[in-house]
Order: structure tokens, then sequence, then C-alpha cells
């Protein structure tokens, strides 16, 4: 199976918030956008692997700041991590008040997709083929990141028994 870059997949998808993705603050609800993270993700995991992906995990989603009524919301979603069926999509979150033009980080996480074949199993994809420093660095950071996934979901099956 041939490679791909990070380059050909990643997406930036945008989203206006209206009244009815608030809470009672005027804010975004957090699973709003949880949810435009994971569509974002899932659709660059499957412009990689050509396949319908399910979300398998998400590490370390962070909220740094509200998003508020009226905002901007710019999300970019790009692979840094691939596996045999599995691949990690760092998506990260802008929000940026169209009065003032001034653009926040507002949130981050790197969620895990596994590509299905037609019958609903796991399917191999194709290897995420790197074109930098920075990309191998990410690369590198994911690895670490499947390894504390596995340890901790070892840790859970030991407990359970």
């Amino acid at each position: 199976m041939r490679g791909k870059t990070a380059r050909v997949s990643e997406i930036e998808m945008n989203e206006l918030v209206l009244p009815n993705d608030t809470n009672l603050h005027g804010s975004l609800l957090g699973g709003r956008l949880m949810h435009w993270m994971d569509i974002a993700g899932g659709m660059v995991a499957s412009r990689h692997s050509n396949r319908i992906v399910v979300t398998a995990g998400v590490d370390s989603l962070d909220f740094k700041h509200p998003v508020h009524l009226g905002d901007i919301v710019r999300i970019k979603a790009r692979l840094t991590w691939v596996g045999r069926t599995s691949m990690e999509v760092k998506v990260v979150v802008f929000a940026e008040n169209f009065e003032t033009r001034q653009i926040r980080l507002t949130n981050q996480a790197h969620i895990v997709y596994v590509a299905l074949d037609r019958s609903g199993h796991p399917a191999a994809v194709p290897r995420l083929l790197l074109e930098s420093a920075a990309e191998k660095g990410e690369f590198l950071r994911g690895e670490k990141r499947r390894r504390n996934r596995m340890e901790k979901r070892r840790g859970v099956r030991t407990a359970l028994k």
C-alpha cells in the first residue's frame, strides 16, 4: 500500500456560532464543539484511508478559552501519526471575533480513528509520508501517545478482572 503525506488530507472548516449552539452564558456548548472537531478529524482520516472511519479515542481535549455567540470558529485538522489500521489527527480550534478581528486559540485535541472495511472490520491504511522535521517530531510524539493509550487500556483490563 502506498503512503500519503499529511498535506493531502488536511482540512480547515469554519462554523458560525449561532444562538442554538450556545449555553445560557452565550458561550459555545462544549459538546457542539467536540462534534465539530470530531467531524473535522474524521474527514482527515477518511481522506487519508479512503474508507469510513470510527472514532476510537480522544487524547487531551483542552478547553483554553470560551467561544462566544457570533464568533467564527476555524477548525484545522491534520494527521500526526498512522499505524496499521488507526490514525491520530491533531485538531486545533481558533475563534475569531469578526468585529475586532481578534483570533485566539481556544481548543485542541488528538483524536484517534480506525478505518473500517465494508464488513465493518478494521482495515489497513496507507502509511504516513513525513515531509519535515516538525512532522517527524509530531509522529514520534504520536507514537508515545499511542503507547500511553495502550498501557492505560491494559491497566483498565487488569482492573476489571
